[in-house]
């Protein structure tokens, strides 16, 4: 029997982009959705509802019972293994600002070994 998890990765399959494309389109952490099938987890509301604001034309009743069609009547999922451009862009901003993130921290750790490093050789001398 499929549960949620299996349909949303047959949804992932069938739009042409990966789990990780996926997880970020809906604001999910990085590995969310192979997490959830690894661990046979149930996918939370909160997920459920993020999902169906991303693609709006995938069909709710589906998604959760697996009855009825994957997409709402009049849609198709072009499968050219992109995101609409808005997503595109939000991932995009997204990953700017984790690496600038990263960068701040790692100058921050060098700015603090450097200064404990000073003080040390003051304290030798």
């Amino acid at each position: 029997m499929f549960k949620t998890i299996d349909r949303i990765l047959i949804f992932i399959k069938h739009s042409g982009i990966s789990a990780r494309q996926f997880d970020i389109s809906i604001g999910a952490s990085n590995g969310y959705t192979l997490r959830m099938k690894k661990n046979h987890a149930s996918v939370g509301s909160d997920m459920i509802e993020s999902i169906v604001r991303t693609y709006p034309h995938l069909n709710l009743i589906w998604l959760i019972t697996g009855e009825g069609e994957m997409l709402k009547p009049g849609h198709e999922i072009l499968r050219t293994g992109k995101l609409p451009a808005s997503k595109e862009e939000e991932i995009r901003l997204i990953i700017e600002q984790k690496i600038r993130r990263q960068h701040e921290a790692q100058l921050q750790q060098l700015l603090k070994e450097v200064t404990e490093e000073i003080e040390k050789r003051k304290s030798e001398d």
